[in-house]
């Protein structure tokens, strides 16, 4: 694998910050394009943490899935151009690193819609999610414990899974990033499409991977069931980072809760708004 310079070696070339020894994933000043001409990200960083789980939200539009795109390598699969920034992996610079090479790396991406291979089975669609481990493990072992931790994909390992539930198709998306044997997984919109009973029991199977020592990067609009598993969050809005907190102080923050948990019943249209809103009602009392 062809990695980049440690964070230290190019802080040294360039004098841009370095990653710390304990964390996982730092992306730093990311600025992306979409077909050369609109701009999606504007100077995006955050960092996850070492053993960690953070999570980005933001309304539709706002380039969470843009961000996850930038740090995997799939940018280029949907004429993304990243113009500005780095990506560091563990220390190692790896700025637009082709997706596999990531994979090897150490990270895995569930994507958005689940995306599995509807007409190979449950089994099948595990082991494509291994191919780039066989070399270096027993492909059998890791099938082994993806089904421990899925007993439903156990049950179900000779099905389509075009005919799985929602829930079990989400279950396998999770399942066969995890045959990749990641060390930062990122989820985008794990919960998308699902019933509360499903939402709360992908959320404890977060929850267990990052118990187990995965590091994780979750995007999602459901920002009750993201702040409850995460360490810190960030809020993105139209390409920026607006606010990050630990993620308890998140879910205190009025602002938060009253645009993005919909605690008041909000009507504006985004977090600035309400912030621009509530700065007016101080100014006027």
């Amino acid at each position: 694998m062809a990695w980049g310079p440690t964070g230290s070696d190019r802080r040294a070339a360039d004098g841009a910050g370095v990653a710390d020894v304990a964390t996982a994933l730092e992306v730093t000043n990311l600025e992306v394009f979409y077909h050369r001409l609109s701009q999606v990200l504007r100077g995006v960083s955050l960092a996850v943490p070492d053993g960690g789980v953070v999570a980005l939200l933001g309304p539709n539009g706002a380039g969470k899935t843009t961000v996850l795109r930038a740090i995997s390598g799939l940018l280029e699969l949907h004429d993304g151009d990243l113009r500005k920034g780095h990506v560091l992996l563990h220390g190692r610079d790896v700025t637009r690193a082709a997706a596999a090479e990531m994979v090897r790396g150490g990270l895995a991406q569930v994507l958005e819609g689940r995306q599995v291979f509807p007409t190979l089975s449950v089994d099948e669609n595990l082991r494509t999610g291994g191919h780039t481990q066989r070399r270096h493990r027993n492909i059998g072992d890791d099938l082994d414990r993806v089904y421990t931790r899925f007993p439903r994909l156990a049950e179900r390992r000779t099905q389509a899974a075009g005919y799985l539930s929602g829930g079990e198709q989400q279950m396998l998306a999770i399942g066969r990033a995890l045959m990749a044997a990641p060390r930062i997984l990122l989820l985008d919109e794990p919960s998308l499409g699902l019933a509360p009973k499903l939402v709360e029991e992908i959320g404890a199977v977060i929850r267990s991977i990052n118990e187990d020592g995965t590091s994780v990067l979750l995007v999602e609009q459901n920002a009750g069931m993201a702040l409850e598993i995460a360490d810190h969050g960030y809020v993105l809005e139209n390409g920026r980072v607006v606010m990050d907190a630990p993620a308890e102080k998140l879910l205190r923050d009025e602002d938060i809760r009253e645009f993005y948990l919909g605690v008041h019943g909000s009507t504006h249209t985004n977090y600035r708004e309400i912030k621009h809103y509530r700065r007016k009602k101080r100014w006027l009392s």
